[in-house]
Parts: C-alpha cells; structure tokens; sequence
C-alpha cells in the first residue's frame, strides 16, 4: 500500500464484477482539509451537472459565480461507470487507503453509495463540507449502527473545536437533527438531479440509500437505539472507586 504521502490521502475503489470486468477509481484527498484533490474536469460536461438545474433549496451558492454544481462535476465518472450497471447485482470490491485495505462482495448499490458519500463530502459544497472529517476515518460498507456512532463522533468533537475557536457549542445536541437535516435536503435534491439523465439507476439508488442512512442518522437522538448506546459507556458513568 505503500508509504504516507506529505500532501495527499489517496482512496482506491476497485469493482471486479463477476463477468470478470474491472472499475477502478482513485481518489486523491489534499492534506490536511482533506478537500477533494482537483483535476481537469472533461470539457463536455453533462447538462445535469449545471448547479441551476435541481439545485438544492439550501443551496448557499449563486449560478452568477458557479456555473456548475462541486459535486455534480466531480461524480461524473462515478455516475458513466455505473449507468450500464445494475444497482442489484453484486461485484468484488476492494478498498485501499495509505493503512488499510478492505474487501468483500456487496451489491453495487452498497459499494457504489460509500464511493460517492467521498465525494459528496469533499468536492467543496458548503453544506456537505461539514461532514468532510468523517472521510479520515472512512469505513466501506459500514452499516447504519456504525455510521450513527462516527457520525455522532464527528459532531461532538467539531463542538470542542467551536468552544475552542470561541464559538457556542452544542453539547446537547440540540442542534444534530437540523444539522442532519440539512444533509437530506442535499441527498433529496441530488436524486431528483440524477433521475432524468440515468438509465438503470445504479448511482441514483446509491444516493437513495445513502440519503437512508442520514435519515436515521437524525432520528436517532432520543431514540431508543441511543439509550442502547449510552449503555456501553458503563464505566465513564460509574463513579469512582472509593467514592
């Protein structure tokens, strides 16, 4: 896998389907925002990729100084490769980053949503920015218990760092939910701008089911599956022996 790079964090997707046909995507992130490394995107740029077509109704960003929508323009690869693919079958996947490789067969659909969740966070949309941090622990194929914990992980310790820089946090989590809400607005409006342009649905079901797992993301607070979760932290809520 190689030594740790100074200036990049690369990701590497690779798809084996079981006819033998092989997908590889590197990704390249830039140290140490982790923002998605830039390359030459292709001239011939797909209307859906145009930032007024279904933009987001959260969207900060203005047609007059962005011509096209971040995430649109760097999932263009991501979406061709799969549009001849059927979301349902499976395919052989392995996942490298600088430390780590994990492998397994999964449906495309599962696969091909933790490859575009990269994207989405790093490509440089101002409401999925806020999730970029989650990419330095980035888990393939991690399942709705695991991204509730890493993602509640990440909002805590991004509380620490506003208290830090002189913000106000929020310790409660009051905040969580409208923050997670923001992300399904983002995902809703993503598959209405990939529904007309394609075929079989594969990248568009992918962004479905990752808009699956910030949906439970949000309604976890409070939930019972929250209480199950406080029950592990047992022993920092004990109090001290000898007490």
């Amino acid at each position: 896998m190689g030594g740790v790079s100074e200036s990049l964090y690369p990701i590497t997707y690779r798809f084996r389907s079981p006819d033998g046909g092989l997908k590889v995507f590197h990704v390249e992130l830039e140290r140490p925002d982790l923002n998605l490394h830039e390359k030459e995107p292709p001239l011939d740029l797909p209307v859906w990729t145009e930032l007024g077509h279904e933009q987001c109704p959260n969207c900060p960003l203005s047609t007059k100084q962005h011509s096209r929508c971040p995430i649109a323009v760097n999932l263009v690869g991501v979406v061709e490769a799969f549009n001849d693919v059927f979301s349902y079958d499976e395919s052989d996947v392995e996942v490298t980053t600088e430390t780590r490789k994990f492998s397994t067969r999964t449906k495309n659909t599962n696969a091909v949503g933790s490859l575009i969740g990269i994207y989405m966070v790093t490509s440089g949309c101002p409401i999925m920015d806020r999730l970029r941090p989650m990419v330095l622990t980035h888990l393939p194929f991690a399942t709705t218990e695991e991204s509730v914990y890493r993602s509640i992980s990440m909002y805590l310790m991004a509380q620490y760092f506003r208290q830090k820089n002189g913000l106000p946090p929020d310790w409660d989590l009051k905040e969580f939910a409208a923050f997670y809400e923001e992300v399904n607005t983002v995902n809703q409006a993503f598959i209405k701008r990939l529904t007309s342009f394609v075929e079989r649905g594969t990248s568009l079901n992918a962004v479905v089911l990752l808009n699956c797992f910030a949906t439970a993301t949000r309604r976890v607070v409070n939930s019972e599956r929250f209480k199950e979760i406080e029950r592990m932290f047992g022993a920092h809520l004990a109090a001290p022996s000898g007490e």
